[in-house]
């Protein structure tokens, strides 16, 4: 296990690993294709799919992040999902996952579970009966999602890890959110953790990505198979970019953080917000939770309007330095409007039980100068209150 701080592995992983020219930074390998040495001799890399110079240095450096054995980058987060379960689940095995899971994630277990490839049970992960319930259930696998999206609701990874040791389930934990930088599920308990690297890890809206990190190597084997066999891999400059945007990762978390409880001081003195979701408040049901098993409470934050739809129109209508948009983790601010976006594909049903609601707005704090954000959300309350 590394004793480096993560800044150091995030900046100094690959760095004047080429041997040819000695270029401090690493450079893009394109090939699709690699020259076998010898007839019989199989090289390091001979199809990009199978391996790649530059997704090798992202999936190491992701690894060691996470203290895991190893890891598999994937074109997006989404298919990160998709590899875990395609290699782990069949026919007459049960998943558990949140209820107030990702929306893309939502769709994609209940859609697969729908053609039968295996069975899914959606719970609330908070609710300890309930979630009991369904781990007596001897489920295969158990995704945790912590701090979830948009709730930003907490669970216990270790209390939950030891419950699913008992049946033999494996555990994986949706990491996006808060980064190694703040939380590390291995460390844990758990025995995978899955990231969107779109989001915080490449930081910058433009690059998709996801990646599969596992703590025992056996695992790591099964979903590199896998990863090739259904081509579920990602591409060498999308790698590279990745690692790029990775180097920065922990200062921009640090300024992420800062900005976001600036913004939540404000927050709380205005009128036309309702109830505030973020794990940093005491009245966060998971506050104490989140204290234990995180090391920072992150950027990403939701909150009600305290009126109606028409005044939440105005108010996001009325934002210059909030884009209306889907994703988190970039370095612009971004706001989103949950029920009509990135969980429009559960239905009205499955956001009630969730507790998405209608006057529910999602923020991802940007690295914008937290006095500019702070004011134009104060203009934009002001319009709002204008409307009837």
């Amino acid at each position: 296990m590394s004793s480096r701080k993560p800044a150091t592995v995030a900046v100094r992983t690959g760095i004047e690993s080429d041997t040819q020219y000695h270029a401090v930074v690493p450079p893009i390998y394109l090939s699709t294709n690699y020259g076998f040495p010898a007839f019989g001799e199989v090289p390091q890399y001979d199809y990009t799919r199978s391996g790649n110079p530059n997704r090798g240095l992202l999936e190491q450096a992701l690894s060691e992040l996470e203290s895991g054995a190893g890891a598999v980058i994937t074109n997006c987060g989404t298919s990160a999902l998709n590899l875990w379960i395609s290699a782990f689940l069949g026919p007459d095995d049960l998943i558990i996952a949140p209820h107030d899971c990702y929306g893309g994630t939502y769709r994609l277990f209940n859609t697969r579970a729908q053609k039968g490839d295996f069975k899914v049970q959606f719970v609330d992960q908070s609710n300890q009966a309930e979630f009991d319930a369904a781990i007596a259930k001897n489920p295969k696998l158990i995704l945790l999602e912590t701090p979830s999206n948009p709730l930003v609701r907490v669970v216990d990874i270790a209390k939950a890890c030891q419950k699913a040791q008992e049946v033999g389930a494996l555990v994986a934990v949706d990491n996006t959110f808060l980064t190694p930088v703040y939380q590390k599920p291995l460390l844990l308990g758990a025995d995978f953790v899955i990231h969107s690297t779109t989001k915080y890890i490449n930081g910058h809206s433009d690059v998709i990505g996801g990646v599969i990190i596992a703590k025992d190597e056996t695992h790591v084997e099964t979903l590199s198979w896998w990863g090739n066999c259904i081509g579920a891999t990602g591409t060498p400059f999308d790698s590279y970019m990745t690692l790029r945007g990775l180097r920065t990762l922990a200062v921009r978390m640090k300024m992420h953080e800062e900005s976001a409880q600036a913004l939540l001081a404000y927050l709380q003195t205005e009128k036309l917000v309702g109830t505030i979701y973020h794990p940093s408040l005491p009245t966060h049901p998971g506050h104490d939770i989140a204290k234990a098993q995180q090391s920072g409470f992150g950027s990403m934050l939701s909150f009600e309007i305290n009126g109606s739809m028409e005044q939440l129109k105005a108010f996001v209508g009325q934002l210059e330095l909030f884009s209306l948009a889907e994703s988190l983790g970039g370095v612009e601010s971004l706001i989103c409007h949950p029920s009509s976006m990135t969980h429009r594909a559960m239905s009205d049903e499955a956001q009630q039980e969730a507790g998405i609601s209608p006057l529910l707005l999602r923020v991802s704090v940007g690295l914008e100068d937290s006095q500019d954000l702070v004011a134009d959300l104060e203009q934009a309350f002001k319009k709002a209150q204008e409307v009837a």
